[in-house]
């Protein structure tokens, strides 16, 4: 039997919000990958059937709930670290990049569960370990080291960008949880120093990207062709957009990756600053909706897994959209919802689903 409660303490808004951009990401598609040819499945049905698949997930995610997902968080997390040695082993290169494994029919990109295992595992971490005064730096040693482990292991794919997401969530995660302003700088203080040693761990084409975010006209038809080529297309678009299948820098293929990480661009250019507006308004009002339901987590648990799973959709939403505007470097991080790509969508829904999970409870108690 479902608890009546649940049902009625189901966010409908944010189901309702997260359709809206669904329908945008196909609708987008439909006309970034128009022009592409070849037979197969067009892109904007794969895209379909996936968001209905994730959309199953966020449903089981969230009948299922927190407490039977975090007594099983260390076996997730054991589990998606094999995955990424797994696939450094025996993965499948696309792209230049290792970062698929195939299981069967299905082809799983493990970097993206990662952000997941991540979350619950974290949760599950601080919740055995409830304290009421903030954490010192030595007592974040374990916990970051649960996040540092995936991330470097995604880095050696490699995967820059994922990596950085899968820290940008632990570290939501851990200063939701409580840190003292002291240890935060001193954090801050260690990172800057680590630099110069992660500049050294860098791929060529990873230090050429960043090398052309900051000088672009340096190599405007090699590192940088990416970052200018989409300016072009956000700009061109202006305030109402040049028309839906009508966008130049998509149709003529001038935009590179034009339904994966630049997705936004051809959104920009087509639909102009209304219609990035409306995309942008749409994602702010789910992340609004997950702060919300971290407000209203009945304990620190709930609080931090909504938390991550917010900072899932913050995080590379901002990165995405910042991304193809120049105001970050290109780092290959597709736009929640909108970009194509079955592992990333779905992991997205689930983490939709933790949000549901902890709003749907609230007023749910269980006897210890």
């Amino acid at each position: 039997m479902i608890d009546r409660r649940l049902v009625t303490n189901f966010d409908w808004l944010l189901l309702m919000l997260v359709l809206a951009l669904g329908a945008c990401g196909v609708v987008n598609l439909y006309s970034a990958a128009s022009s592409f040819g070849g037979g197969g499945t067009p892109v904007y049905l794969k895209q379909i059937y996936w968001f209905g698949l994730g959309l199953l997930v966020m449903l089981a995610v969230a009948m299922v709930g927190v407490q039977r997902l975090s007594s099983v968080a260390y076996p997730l997390y054991i589990l998606v670290v094999l995955m990424l040695v797994a696939v450094l082993l025996w993965g499948r290169v696309i792209g230049g990049s290792q970062r698929w494994l195939a299981l069967g029919p299905v082809v799983v990109q493990p970097s993206e569960l990662a952000r997941l295992a991540v979350i619950l595992v974290l949760a599950q971490y601080f919740q055995r370990r409830d304290q009421n005064q903030p954490y010192r730096l030595h007592q974040l040693i374990l916990p970051l080291g649960l996040a540092l482990l995936p991330a470097l292991l995604i880095l050696k794919e490699p995967d820059l960008g994922t990596s950085l997401l899968v820290l940008l969530v632990a570290a939501s995660v851990i200063l939701v949880n409580g840190v003292r302003l002291g240890s935060l700088a001193a954090a801050g203080i260690t990172l800057l120093l680590a630099l110069p040693v992660a500049w050294h761990f860098l791929k060529d084409y990873q230090k050429r990207r960043i090398f052309s975010f900051l000088d672009p006209e340096s190599d405007p038809l090699g590192a940088a062709y990416h970052l200018i080529q989409s300016k072009i297309a956000v700009g061109s678009g202006q305030f109402t957009g040049k028309g839906f299948l009508s966008g130049t820098q998509s149709q003529l293929h001038f935009l590179p990756e034009q339904h994966t990480d630049f997705a936004f661009s051809v959104l920009a250019e087509e639909w102009g600053f209304l219609g990035a507006l409306l995309v942008i308004s749409l994602l702010a009002a789910v992340v609004y909706r997950g702060l919300a339901a971290a407000y209203r987590a009945k304990d620190r648990q709930g609080l931090l897994i909504v938390a991550g799973a917010t900072a899932m959709i913050f995080w590379p939403a901002v990165i995405n959209v910042g991304m193809v505007v120049g105001l970050f470097p290109v780092v290959g991080i597709p736009l929640p919802f909108i970009s194509y790509g079955g592992s990333s969508l779905i992991t997205t829904l689930a983490a939709v689903g933790l949000i549901q999970a902890v709003s749907m409870r609230r007023f749910v108690f269980h006897r210890p």
